[in-house]
């Protein structure tokens, strides 16, 4: 299953408009922009984005772009793959 990351547009004056057109260039992620995501708070403070409905934020964009990166990493490792079977 693709990754769902999800951008507001309000939150673009912290450089998340170059984040998300680079991994909108990645057809391995479904990248959605929105209005509003409810996040203000957060949104007027740092550059962040929903991952999997998860937020990931940092202080620059370029740092975002990298937390995305290793957040969508993180979801692909399967947290019970080293449990024994029996």
């Amino acid at each position: 299953m693709k990754p769902i990351i999800e951008f507001c547009t309000n939150n673009m004056h912290h450089g998340t408009d170059r984040v998300m057109k680079r991994l909108e260039e990645d057809p391995e992620f479904d990248v959605i922009e929105y209005g509003c995501l409810g996040n203000c708070g957060q949104c007027y403070m740092e550059p962040y984005a929903l991952v999997n409905g998860e937020i990931v934020a940092s202080e620059t964009a370029d740092e975002l772009y990298d937390a995305i990166l290793a957040k969508i990493k993180e979801g692909e490792t399967d947290p019970f793959a080293d449990l024994p079977l029996d």
